[in-house]
């Protein structure tokens, strides 16, 4: 479904790899590793529908501490074994379906599924606890035909945390 490249996968383990020991650095002499982030989907207004599933790419960092979130990417990425919350709201005003996946590694673990059949602001929201090992990412997909809304309002948020270590 995703095809990567062997020097892209490079790329990603030296992003990854920088990311951890700016962690690590950033953490020295602090018990307790921070990560949490929240971010806003655009300011650009309907998002789809597309002919293919799209990562979605919340482009509006709200916060981002521990860097875990990669706003390029759409991506979060586990940087410590452990237990992390994730929540997530979805928008649209439109008559028709709107929905999203949640992703772990690319496999499916939540849908929502909304049909606004009224033509007003709905929204679909959900939420879950995730056990991750280090450098498992965490993503948001919109399934083909279907669409979002956000703007400078901030209807569309996609947000997570660690719990604690492992």
């Amino acid at each position: 479904m995703f095809a990567v490249s062997g020097t892209e996968l490079e790329v990603r383990l030296r992003a990854r790899e920088q990311q951890l020991e700016d962690l690590r650095s950033e953490h020295s002499g602090d018990s307790e590793l921070k990560v949490a982030f929240s971010a806003g989907l655009t300011d650009s207004g309907p998002v789809g529908p597309f002919d293919e599933e799209t990562t979605l790419i919340f482009s509006k960092t709200i916060t981002n501490v521990g860097r875990a979130y990669n706003q390029s990417a759409g991506v979060f990425t586990a940087p410590v074994r452990g237990l992390y919350f994730f929540s997530f709201t979805a928008a649209d005003y439109l008559k028709g379906y709107m929905g999203v996946y949640l992703y772990r590694n690319n496999q499916p673990i939540i849908f929502n599924l909304g049909l606004n059949d009224h033509g007003g602001y709905t929204s679909v929201s959900n939420s879950v606890a995730l056990q991750l090992e280090e450098g498992d990412g965490v993503r948001l997909g919109l399934p083909a035909s279907y669409r979002l809304y956000d703007d400078s309002r901030n209807f569309t948020v996609f947000s997570g945390f660690l719990v604690f270590p492992l």
